[in-house]
């Protein structure tokens, strides 16, 4: 019975988590701050899981054109999230660092090869939150790509209890994302981690 349940929420909870992100993002009143010029290169995109709700609509609304593709928990909640991405026409790579991790970072770079642009959240799928995991690094030195970077604070909004404080804005409230790309350019790994994950964690709520 619970596997027959999973399969029916599979099917209808995207479509429903979807029409909820798109009233509650054409009723709020948004701002676009542009922390550094984002052009329409290919980029390797971030957020933090508890900013999915809004940042990926975000990331559609700046990249309107690009071919995405994101890398999403091969657990049954990342099915949900797989389900409601493809609405956004963001294909689902399925995998985790902790699951599947070899074979999700080479569909990554098999993405990026064939001209996507790949979008991870580094502190997913379990957290901990606002920790940047290795994930997001190395597949954009060893790309060669900037980052993306897209947070979001929101003055009115709803934060779940879950592990990542997940943030739903409410309605008529301000949001203001803040956006940029940034190069990794000739750093060292474990550099380019500390610099990605205290750039992310300038404009976030806490």
């Amino acid at each position: 019975m619970k596997d027959l349940w999973r399969e029916v929420a599979k099917i209808a909870v995207p479509p429903l988590v979807y029409l909820l992100m798109r009233i509650i993002w054409f009723t709020t009143f948004k701002k676009f701050h542009f922390i550094s010029p984002v052009s329409e290169a290919q980029h390797v995109c971030v957020c933090w899981h508890g900013e999915l709700f809004m940042s990926t609509q975000a990331y559609r609304k700046i990249h309107r054109k690009q071919r995405a593709s994101a890398i999403i928990s091969a657990h049954f909640d990342g099915s949900l999230i797989a389900g409601t991405l493809q609405l956004l026409r963001i294909r689902p790579l399925r995998g985790s660092s902790k699951k599947g991790a070899r074979q999700v970072l080479l569909q990554a770079f098999k993405s990026i090869r064939q001209g996507e642009e790949v979008l991870i959240t580094p502190d997913g799928p379990r957290g901990p939150r606002h920790t940047m995991s290795d994930g997001a690094v190395g597949i954009a030195l060893k790309s060669d790509l900037p980052v993306f970077i897209m947070n979001f604070t929101a003055e009115h909004y709803w934060q779940l209890k879950s592990w990542d404080r997940f943030v739903i804005p409410k309605p008529f409230t301000q949001v203001d994302f803040y956006l940029q790309s940034v190069s990794l350019e000739g750093m060292a790994f474990d550099e380019a981690k500390a610099y990605l994950s205290e750039k992310m964690l300038e404009h976030t709520i806490l």
